[in-house]
């Protein structure tokens, strides 16, 4: 196996800035730039091919693997990247030339065939779709003649192949920076660029041929149907209620709908919490690995929605305030603080879901829901084996909380809070799943675990917020701006969060009541 860059661009030491927009937007006027003395434009452009192989009813794609040639200036190889391995991990092998007598260049080498054979059948493969770029360099110098930025903009065209065609075709361009880049000159590039129609955008083309095939793909296998009121049935109605939550919320952050990051991390944290909890009804390897990459998922979405909740609470706070205790400016300075990481978070985001790992892990859930690997809990009735596996969970928070509430001198209570808020959300999604039979009791209790979380959500809402407003406070002062205002609301979350501390005594002991969970046996 092999781990490289296989757009045709080098790895750089800084992320180059992407854009995108229209087919054939044009040059951008560059000879005019502060800094830049010349501008040199390679003669030729560079064609850069990759051509995706699958079988007619692909497959391969359903299955999570892609194969595909990439043809390169002067280079070409197969490429085949499998769901099991690294999201970077492929296995590479050179593509035979046209004119080796006996050897046929468009024949999938054996040593990939006998890796994708389980899957194909007895389905030959072929071309499905093409991603064709035409690139032209640019390279910016100064008056000595050191580069400082390479510009490379790319006509790219995508199209599927075979008895249906279609073709979408648009403008990409990348910065590379160099040792010696400024801010200005970035920044008047970037004026340059928008003026031809590019918009900062990541590179789409593989994600446009993945989407345009699957608009052509046949329909997937059905879930599996059990029997009804056993606990696998219970617990893959709710696991697939939430995947199809999971997909829906996708195209929703694709749309850059409000929300939409935050109601996919909580589709994967509750798919993950019923796989854990009720780990005696589903079994094996196979989740525990689904289970590992929804963790994964989640941490990869959690920075984008932790940004969106501490900049709602300062501002929030900011408003509250009285004008004369707002000094210097805060709120321009919390824009531009917020700003630059929710471009950042943004970016990263898109770049999770558009990856192979994400893709490997839609297949692997919806696997899961077609040939589910039933223990033989599975078959029993619901109602008599999966609260006793809810009361596991149930205790677990029970003595996570005792930590946090009464703790000995030199507990870490913050830390103990936020621990007990993670096991509290496992327990509340757990009793989500057995609602359906076991109805009001279980309805209750997941109230009063709501109200739980509520109050534990406030405390670690406070504890990180602070974080953030310690660090714009020394910015403030490192610019020799006042650094007050960031100070008095670092004061006031110190303050709430002990409050909610002093208040969750009581809150805990409402849901821990033994009535509350007589349902548990």
């Amino acid at each position: 196996m092999h781990t490289g860059d296989i757009t045709g661009r080098g790895h750089e030491a800084r992320a180059p800035d992407t854009y995108r927009g229209p087919a054939h937007t044009g040059a951008p006027r560059l000879s005019d730039i502060d800094g830049v003395e010349t501008v040199e434009v390679a003669d030729d452009h560079d064609v850069i091919e990759q051509e995706r192989y699958d079988t007619p009813d692909l497959r391969l794609s359903a299955a999570g693997i892609t194969l595909a040639v990439h043809r390169l200036p002067g280079s070409a190889h197969w490429q085949l990247t499998l769901p099991d391995g690294g999201p970077e991990e492929q296995l590479r092998l050179p593509l035979a030339a046209p004119d080796v007598e006996g050897v046929d260049p468009d024949a999938v080498p054996e040593q990939i065939d006998v890796l994708i054979r389980g899957v194909r059948g007895d389905e030959p493969v072929a071309p499905v779709g093409r991603i064709r770029t035409v690139r032209t360099t640019s390279r910016l110098r100064d008056l000595s003649g050191q580069e400082i930025v390479t510009l490379t903009r790319d006509e790219v065209q995508v199209s599927t192949l075979g008895t249906s065609t279609s073709v979408e075709n648009w403008s990409e361009a990348e910065v590379t920076r160099g040792n010696a880049t400024g801010a200005a000159l970035l920044s008047q590039l970037d004026t340059r660029l928008r003026e031809t129609g590019l918009t900062a955008a990541p590179h789409g083309a593989e994600e446009a041929l993945e989407r345009m095939l699957a608009a052509l793909a046949p329909d997937t296998p059905k879930r599996w149907i059990g029997k009804k009121g056993t606990a696998g049935t219970v617990l893959l109605d709710y696991i697939g209620s939430q995947a199809d939550r999971l997909a829906a919320r996708e195209l929703s952050l694709r749309e850059d709908e409000p929300d939409a990051v935050h109601q996919m991390r909580v589709a994967s944290r509750r798919i993950r919490s019923a796989l854990r909890t009720y780990s005696g009804v589903l079994e094996g390897p196979r989740v525990e690995h689904v289970v590992e990459e929804l963790k994964w998922l989640g941490r990869a979405l959690a920075g984008d929605r932790d940004i969106e909740v501490i900049k709602e609470r300062i501002e929030s706070h900011l408003d509250e305030l009285p004008p004369e205790l707002v000094l210097g400016p805060v709120r321009a300075q919390v824009t531009r603080h917020f700003a630059r990481q929710q471009a950042e978070s943004r970016a990263a985001v898109l770049g999770t879901v558009d990856g192979p790992r994400y893709r490997a892990l839609q297949g692997a859930l919806a696997r899961l829901l077609i040939d589910p690997p039933l223990s033989s809990a599975a078959r029993k009735p619901a109602a008599k084996v999966m609260p006793a596996m809810v009361a596991t969970v149930a205790a677990k928070l029970g003595k996570r909380m005792d930590a946090a509430v009464d703790g000995a001198e030199g507990t870490d209570h913050d830390e103990a809070l936020h621990g007990a808020r993670r096991t509290g959300k496992q327990l509340r999604y757990a009793t989500e799943v057995v609602r359906p039979v076991v109805g009001k009791d279980a309805k209750t209790f997941a109230k009063g675990l709501e109200e739980l979380q509520d109050a534990l959500g406030a405390h670690q809402d406070a504890v990180v917020a602070r974080e953030t407003l310690r660090e714009l406070g020394a910015q403030a002062g490192a610019e020799n701006q006042n650094g007050f205002t960031f100070g008095l609301l670092y004061g006031q979350d110190v303050e709430r969060a002990k409050a909610v501390q002093s208040a969750v005594p009581d809150v805990w002991a409402r849901v821990n009541d033994k009535k509350q969970r007589r349902w548990m046996k």
